[in-house]
């Protein structure tokens, strides 16, 4: 696995979940139009297939989710416009064991608390606790095209749903609110945890089922940080080296040039004791990825980080186009890039 992988893949196995493999079969056009006529969303069955998607993309209803297949239907940006979204990113796809509190919008005095969890016991998508409060899973055992559709499924869940519940799987719901239309949306207040213990309302019984499950899903865990206070940006320790993966909230285009500039000068790099390595896309955003000095604490990494923080922010400010040199350097870095669902 490169370097700059998820690593969820241990985790899932750890936590008793799995990955999912899916197919897709062909249909004829009849046969799919009368089985998008058959799965509707109440409310919408009488949408003029080329009329725009109520869901609000901007495809053709046809297309979106009047299609037989709506469910498998990818969004690109599942959390775009949300302040927490390079976390949410961060938490679903390499941050093996962090919580955030999230407020729900119209929250009475009997509201639950509600947390989002980066993975729950057996990747669930969401328990009740016997206080009634709420936790929801990132990492999850599958989940449709849209995962943000599938976080607000799962949070109605649970807000429908008694004390000491478990919801394994949410549906695969073409229709309904999303993550963002449930909650207040605001910068996310992270919390990196060591291990599992927080899974846990008391302490499990010595030797017990729930003890080794728990064991085993603590033995899967890289040391985890974050660097330098930048949401989307953690330090994690794979073993063999150690790495800084940051997701940036940057469009592409003005990221890689910045990059690109960047490279050309000397200044990708984080310092003594680190290399850029390329990067990968999740969820439409750039990770960048470097190689870090794994005997540095990952609190020496947070100088360099705001540094270049401050380069790129000079860099992505600059309107030229790009020299020779900053093009060949883009290149490079273009090589060395792939792309997360």
């Amino acid at each position: 696995m490169p370097p700059y992988g998820t690593g969820l893949r241990g985790r899932y196995e750890a936590s008793g979940g799995h990955r999912e493999v899916g197919y897709r079969c062909r249909v004829s056009k009849k046969s799919s139009t009368r089985s998008a006529r058959a799965t509707a969303p109440e409310g919408e069955a009488a949408v003029n297939p080329r009329s725009p998607c109520p869901c609000g993309s901007g495809r053709r209803y046809k297309a979106c989710h009047g299609s037989a297949d709506a469910a498998e239907l990818i969004v690109v940006r599942p959390y775009e416009g949300l302040a927490g979204e390079t976390e949410l990113i961060a938490l679903r796809e390499f941050v093996p064991s962090a919580t955030v509190p999230l407020e729900l919008k119209d929250a009475g005095e009997d509201s639950p608390t509600v947390t989002l969890a980066t993975v729950l016991p057996g990747a669930a998508a969401a328990l009740t606790r016997a206080d009634g409060s709420i936790l929801l899973g990132l990492q999850v055992q599958t989940h449709s095209g849209d995962l943000a559709r599938d976080l607000g499924a799962a949070l109605e869940w649970a807000l429908q749903a008694g004390p000491s519940q478990v919801l394994p799987v949410t549906g695969r719901a073409t229709a309904g609110p999303r993550f963002g239309d449930l909650v207040v949306d605001a910068p996310f207040d992270v919390t990196v945890y060591e291990d599992f213990s927080w899974w846990l309302e008391e302490e499990p019984e010595q030797g017990g089922e729930v003890a080794l499950s728990l064991e085993r899903a603590n033995a899967a865990i890289m040391p985890t940080a974050r660097v330098a206070e930048q949401p989307g940006a953690y330090w994690v320790d794979a073993g063999e080296k150690a790495h800084l993966r940051w997701v940036r909230p940057e469009d592409e285009t003005p990221l890689m040039a910045a990059l690109a500039r960047l490279s050309a000068a000397g200044e990708l790099d984080l310092g003594e004791g680190s290399r850029y390595v390329g990067s990968f896309r999740a969820h439409g955003r750039l990770v960048p990825v470097w190689d870090l000095d794994r005997d540095a604490h990952a609190s020496e990494w947070d100088t360099p980080a705001l540094a270049f923080a401050g380069r790129l922010e000079k860099a992505l400010a600059v309107e030229a186009p790009l020299t020779d040199d900053e093009r060949r350097a883009r290149d490079g870095i273009l090589t060395r890039q792939f792309t997360l669902r």
